[in-house]
Formats: C-alpha cells, sequence, structure tokens
C-alpha cells in the first residue's frame, strides 16, 4: 500500500511539472488557512524592492555578475510570487562581464511604477547608476541608460514629488568611493534619465548607524520618509528618517530590530500598501550558505512613524514575525519555479549564468524533450570552476532540499577530458560528474575548498562506466550539509564522496546547477542531454 501511494505521489508531481504549475515541493509560504509563514521567499532574492501598480505587486532584487540579472517577481497578495521574467538578458559593459566578475554587477535596486510605466534604477558599484523601464513589468524592458556616472554609487531610489519635481537619493560603497554610511539627493531631469546637479548630503549615519546603505525615499503625510538598513547585512536594525523638507534636517528612528526572535538582521526591504490602504514591509534575512531570504511583516504607522512586526513593550521599535495572518485571502498558491522538464523551448526563469551568456553553451531540444549543454572551454587562467562563466545555476530554494538530474553524455571521440555534472557552487564547491579519460567514461566526485583563493580541485575516481546515461543527485540537509550519490539505472543509488558542507559566494548564496567543460580548443565539442532537473 506504501508503494502503490508513493508512485500516485510521484505521479500527480510529475503531471504538475509537465504542465508548468509553479508550486514548490521544498517550500510554501502560504499556510492555506488564511496564515503565512516567514520567510515569504526563502531563496536568495538579495535586497528585495518592491511596487504595487493597481492590486498587482511586483518586486525586483540584487543579481550582482548572474544573467540573465534582475529578476523580476509577481504577486497579488504578497505571499504567493511567481517569477515572470527578467529585466536584463546581459549586463553592459557586455565585454567585461563576459567574464565572471563574482559580487560585481547589479547591486540594490529599486522599482517603481509612475504614470503607468515601470521604472527600475540599478547600480553597478564599478561604473554608475542605470534606468530601465518597461510598460510590462514581464518585458520587454529598454536597454539600460546611465543616469549618473561614477564608482562606489549604490542603491538608488527615486521621487517623483507633487510638483513634478523629480529626485534621486543614494549611498556610497566605500570599497570603491572610499566614502561610506552617508546619503546623497540628486535632483533628475523630468524623464528621470539623467541627474542634473551634483548632489547634497543629507544624512550622516556616523557614528551611530555604521554601514547605512540600502535607502528607499517615499512621502506620506507631507513627510519625506527614508527607509535604509544601518548596521551590518547579518546584524544590522531598520532605520527610517523623516522630514518635512526633502533636504533635511532628518529626524531618525530605529523601526525594527532583531529582538527575541530569532531573525537576525532584518532589514533592508520595502514598505508597500494594499489596495485597502494596509501596510506591510518586505525586507531580508541573511542566513549564509542560504543566501538572503525574503520576509514579509505587518506594518502599522503611529504618530506618523513606521512600527514593523510586533512591538511586544510598545516602544515604537517592532521585531519579526514567523506566523501572520495574510494580507489578502483568496489568491491561489504560487512559488518561483525549481524543477525543469526542459520540455519547452525554453529554459526555466530559474536559471542563471556566472556571466553574459554565449550562445554555443546551451540550446533547448524540444523534440527529444531535453536540454543540451555543450562543452565550453575554461578560461585559461583557472584553476578551478570558479571563474568558469558557463555554469547554469539557480538559487537553493529550501533549508532542506533534494536535487535529481538524468543526463546523458556524447564527448568527443578524440578528445580527452571533457566532463559534465551536478555542482553545488559557492567559495567552496562539489560535484559529481562523468569526464572523458583514457577513452573511457568516469564517474568522478570533486570537491574545491577555497576555490575563490585558486586552490585545486581534489578529485575522486568513483567507477568507469560501460555506458553514457547517469543520474546525479544530492540531498542538502540543516546547515547545508550536501550528500551526493549516483545511479546507473535510475532506482538504486550509491553515495558519492565526503558530506560537504555548502558555503555561499561572493554577495550571494550557495547555488545548484549543471555544467558541461573542456580544457581545450576544438571545433565540434562534445555534449551532454539533461532529460530533466527535478527538486523536492
Amino acid at each position: 500500500m506504501k508503494k502503490k501511494l508513493l508512485f500516485i505521489v510521484v505521479g500527480l508531481c510529475l503531471h504538475a511539472l509537465s504542465h508548468g504549475q509553479q508550486r514548490s515541493l521544498s517550500w510554501v509560504a502560504d499556510l492555506g488557512n488564511g496564515s503565512y509563514k516567514n520567510p515569504v521567499l526563502n531563496a536568495d532574492y538579495s535586497d528585495p524592492d518592491v511596487c504595487r501598480a493597481g492590486n498587482d505587486f511586483y518586486m525586483t532584487a540584487s543579481s550582482f555578475n548572474a544573467a540573465p540579472g534582475l529578476p523580476i517577481l509577481h504577486s497579488k497578495d504578497l505571499v504567493n510570487w511567481q517569477l515572470i521574467g527578467h529585466a536584463i538578458y546581459r549586463q553592459p559593459p557586455f565585454a567585461h562581464f563576459s567574464k565572471v566578475q563574482h559580487g560585481n554587477g547589479v547591486w540594490a535596486p529599486s522599482i517603481r511604477y509612475h504614470k503607468g510605466e515601470f521604472y527600475i534604477y540599478y547600480p553597478d558599484p564599478d561604473f554608475g547608476i542605470y534606468l530601465i523601464k518597461a510598460k510590462n513589468a514581464a518585458g520587454p524592458w529598454s536597454d539600460p541608460v546611465m543616469v549618473k556616472a561614477g564608482k562606489g554609487l549604490i542603491d538608488p531610489c527615486p521621487l517623483w514629488d507633487d510638483d513634478g519635481k523629480v529626485y534621486l537619493v543614494h549611498a556610497f560603497a566605500g570599497s570603491r568611493a572610499g566614502i561610506k554610511s552617508i546619503l546623497t539627493l540628486n535632483r533628475m531631469n523630468e524623464a528621470g534619465t539623467a541627474v542634473t546637479d551634483e548632489g547634497v548630503l543629507i544624512f550622516d549615519g556616523h557614528p551611530a548607524h555604521p554601514t547605512l546603505e540600502g535607502p528607499k525615499l517615499y512621502k506620506r503625510n507631507g513627510y519625506y520618509y527614508i527607509f535604509a538598513p544601518a548596521g551590518g547585512v547579518s546584524t544590522g536594525w531598520q532605520l527610517v528618517l523623516r522630514s518635512k523638507n526633502i533636504y533635511g534636517p532628518y529626524e531618525e528612528k530605529i523601526v525594527m530590530d532583531q529582538g527575541k526572535s530569532v531573525v537576525n538582521g532584518p532589514h533592508q526591504g520595502a514598505w508597500v500598501d494594499m489596495p485597502s490602504g494596509a501596510s506591510w514591509f518586505l525586507h531580508f534575512q541573511d542566513k549564509n550558505a542560504y543566501g538572503r531570504v525574503v520576509h514579509l511583516q505587518p506594518m502599522q504607522w503611529i504618530n506618523n512613524w513606521p512600527v514593523i512586526g510586533i512591538d511586544p513593550d510598545g516602544d515604537g521599535k517592532g521585531e519579526p514575525v514567523m506566523t501572520w495572518k495574510k494580507p489578502l485571502a483568496g489568491m491561489p498558491v504560487m512559488t518561483p519555479p525549481e524543477s525543469d522538464e526542459f520540455n519547452g523551448a525554453s529554459l526555466g526563469l530559474q536559471w542563471q549564468w556566472q556571466a553574459n551568456p554565449v550562445a554555443t553553451w546551451m540550446m533547448t531540444y524540444p523534440a527529444k524533450g531535453m536540454l543540451r549543454l555543450f562543452s565550453a572551454k575554461m578560461p585559461d587562467s583557472s584553476r578551478n570552476c570558479w571563474q568558469a562563466p558557463h555554469l547554469l545555476l539557480q538559487k537553493f530554494p529550501a533549508d532542506t532540499f533534494t536535487v535529481t538530474t538524468k543526463c546523458s553524455f556524447t564527448p568527443n571521440p578524440s578528445l580527452e577530458g571533457e566532463r559534465t555534472g551536478l555542482i553545488i557552487f559557492g567559495v567552496d564547491y562539489a560535484s559529481i560528474s562523468l569526464i572523458k579519460k583514457d577513452n573511457a567514461l568516469q564517474l568522478v566526485y570533486a570537491s574545491c575548498l577555497k576555490a575563490d583563493k585558486g586552490a585545486e580541485e581534489e578529485q575522486e575516481v568513483l567507477k568507469p562506466i560501460t555506458g553514457n546515461t547517469c543520474w546525479f543527485r544530492v540531498k542538502v540537509g540543516r546547515d547545508a550539509v550536501c550528500r551526493f550519490s549516483y545511479s546507473l539505472d535510475g532506482v538504486q543509488f550509491t553515495d558519492a564522496g565526503k558530506p560537504f558542507t555548502a558555503q555561499p559566494g561572493r554577495w550571494v548564496g550557495a547555488k545548484v546547477g549543471i555544467f558541461c567543460t573542456r580544457n581545450t580548443q576544438i571545433n565540434d565539442a562534445g555534449f551532454a542531454d539533461y532529460d530533466w532537473f527535478r527538486v523536492n
């Protein structure tokens, strides 16, 4: 009876996957009883910002060096989110981002809806602040326009004032600008495409609010408000500034910190209101290897100050909740995609490359219901996979989950060293793969500690195989401990290598995905056909 029930459950799951239903098998925030649990997105949607357009909510987040970048998510109730696209497919400058730029690229963006158009202002700390626009949040988005050039300009946010004036607030990255923990305000032209002055200092976070950054600018009841996190990513608090004059002086108040909750560093996010007028706040929590996950907090206004979460002692400083009544009842359960059957003409939206993609890395193969990865040459200077741009990866979707994928490998018969497999990737990484060696296919478990420092990969040959098809699996357990295994029949799995503890990347959580590589140039690369990639 138990076996029969298992087959029914698996069959229902595969049916849902084949019909594109986006409901996670690893994490669902909607509890189904009118309440939700945090995090509402248990994945690395770092530095989230949200805007409302009518009855719909749209979120974007940092994407750093990953491409496509600037994910766009949609929700009707702030709990159930669907990934509907990305705002940039390749990052400018294109040549610069053809190579892996760990931790660089798209930092904390802001998204706004103004006069029927969506605006995203995003910073690249090495080049400046860009603007992109769209009539439809799902795209297409315009090409990026440089609004303010300069190194170390980060975390921009616009405001269209009641008198028609347009402003831009931003912070500074000390690593590039040599200054930090201050906020600057610029005037912009009417179109919001360029700053029109040098900017003025409007708030200095020293010494009380170190690492002040991520400002979000709003106006309410005659007050200008700046929501800005301080105190550091994993240990900080949510600061709110207010003034009747946009240039200040600003009053200051800490409106949320960890308190007695288990949520460390609750800050940086977005104030949004429901059509009913009720206020809510979305913010991140840094969970190390799992990245910066997104929480939803109830919010109320008391004496024209926001109070976020619950305020057990009534001092106006809130702390996060872990469960709460949903902002709006009756919406269908939706989650970002995780599994991919590779049956369509395009990849699932969850997938990202480590740099601007090249067309020859991958092709969908809908006639055969699979994804083909061609072996791509490793960079000449690489000592491991850290600088490999052609890793196809996605975010960790939950604290515990299992990934299984089926692969058939066809290396070039005249080339040694082509390789394909399943990888857990961060500053440390581990993989299980098939490699062409001595005119045979060998199963290999590999790990690399301190890959970002140029360490060499350690490889353990598990066994040669006679066919070319293999099932790869990794189980991610508590504290991001990963256990790899393989199967040659899709039924019996054999453990591979030692347990591996996943580590974050540069400003991002660990990722999981697939790859196909070679070390030398050739005019006819081998390839790996992936039948499916399933997360549960």
